[in-house]
């Protein structure tokens, strides 16, 4: 994508800014995990298999999504090697709306960059934007379903459960919404994302969620809950017929183990990279306080900051910088590398067309923080409260600044583990 060169700033911006002192916090969550993962695995499906009566030679799909979920390639091969050992033959397809630049090769590759492949699974992974409607909502809401899913005796999702980035309920992001937009495909994200904006995202993902489950061969899930360093913690099988209830628990404990930030407001927050594997809004509103489209819910009330640069945008997003939209500043790499047709492509089908905004663009890290600084109004340097964070999933550790570091020298779980002042390299990148 094409930017001007050489643009002109104000004088007080061309100038070199005396950043304040920044103090690098540790915060201590709760660590809960699993140390063996195919044990976990097989305590989670074994039964599930046992219920639905898998019998020798049944064709078991296996839904997975595109999401950056902890140790998901040994999971899901556990999963398949569980299958296998009950006499069935599993298949693994993308469920994953229109991710993967929405194409069946762009889903495979995605798939494949986070190791679940067939060399990996030992079962063939097919991908395809086939699909078939199974049935309508209301009499208005079409409900779409994966043919390659269809054509299996059995199908089951692996998914993690966390808090939504657009909507809260009694169930959020998980295995019911794999249901309604990943098993879909992209033709049933769309339906999904359409209807919502008339009946409400939690109103509909229950609507179609039940609807798929009574009208599909779906079986079971394979819920997943990581803790606030993204490990696995809780690995749960979830039975078609209770499916509302279990996830509405692990939706509890996951909120429960979910990281925050060491205060509930502050003037600046600097997110060193956002990336669709990060969250699927780039950026979690669950950390960052920040949603911006239609129909969306208020996450102010977990964050709030005055303004918001991102400095960077993540490899593994592959250009999909979807998200953006809800950050004040950005800089030219974050401009330079994005994919306009994925992010395009993304946008379209979730509705989500404010999160693709392009913000206020400047061409350094240095230059982003500066004009995030500055554009505060009278506030003394010396009293900016700052916040520095890589992303919205790690942060276990961020940078604060001098006007925040007396009242957090009294909250528990913090370790302040060294000072500095900010510093850049010759091209004005961030060194933290």
């Amino acid at each position: 994508m094409g930017i001007k060169k050489n643009i002109r700033y104000p004088a007080y911006l061309e100038e070199k800014y005396a950043f304040p002192e920044f103090y690098r916090l540790r915060i201590s969550y709760p660590r809960p995990r699993i140390d063996d993962l195919a044990a976990a695995v097989q305590a989670a499906v074994v039964p599930q298999l046992q219920k639905i009566h898998l019998k020798v030679g049944d064709r078991v799909c296996v839904g997975v999504g595109s999401r950056g979920i902890a140790n998901i390639s040994e999971i899901v091969s556990q999963v398949c090697a569980e299958i296998i050992k009950s006499g069935g033959q599993p298949f693994i397809i993308p469920a994953m709306g229109s991710h993967g630049g929405g194409t069946p090769q762009g889903q495979l590759q995605l798939l494949k960059g986070m190791g679940v492949t067939e060399e990996r699974c030992g079962c063939p992974v097919i991908s395809s934007f086939e699909v078939q409607q199974i049935g309508t909502v209301s009499n208005e809401v079409p409900l779409y379903y994966a043919k390659d899913a269809l054509a299996a005796e059995h199908a089951i999702c692996i998914n993690r459960i966390k808090p939504h980035t657009k909507f809260k309920g009694a169930v959020e992001s998980g295995v019911l919404k794999m249901l309604c937009i990943g098993m879909g495909k992209h033709q049933g994200a769309l339906s999904y994302h359409t209807w919502a904006l008339k009946r409400g995202f939690y109103q509909l993902l229950v609507e179609m969620g039940e609807a798929v489950i009574e009208q599909s061969n779906f079986r079971f899930g394979v819920g997943i809950v990581e803790n606030a360093y993204d490990e696995t913690m809780l690995i749960q099988g979830l039975g078609a017929d209770e499916l509302m209830l279990q996830e509405e628990a692990l939706l509890k404990i996951a909120k429960a183990n979910m990281p925050c930030l060491p205060v509930k407001e502050a003037d600046v927050l600097v997110v060193q990279e956002s990336g669709k594997e990060i969250s699927g809004a780039g950026m979690d509103p669950n950390i960052t306080g920040r949603a911006a489209d239609l129909m969306e819910d208020d996450f102010s009330g977990n964050f709030r900051a005055s303004r918001l640069a991102v400095l960077n945008l993540s490899q593994a997003s592959k250009g999909n910088a979807l998200g953006i939209g809800n950050a004040d500043i950005i800089t030219e790499k974050v401009y330079d590398a994005m994919d306009y047709e994925a992010t395009l492509m993304n946008i379209l089908t979730s509705f989500s067309l404010k999160k693709a905004a392009i913000p206020v663009m400047m061409p350094t890290d240095e230059k982003a923080i500066q004009a995030a600084f500055t554009t505060l109004g009278p506030v003394p340097v010396d009293q900016v409260r700052a916040v520095i964070i890589k992303n919205t999933l790690d942060i276990s550790e961020c940078w604060v600044s001098q006007g925040l570091i007396e009242e957090l020298k009294e909250k528990p779980l913090l370790e302040i583990l060294e000072k500095s002042p900010l510093s850049f390299d010759a091209s004005g990148n961030l060194l933290l």
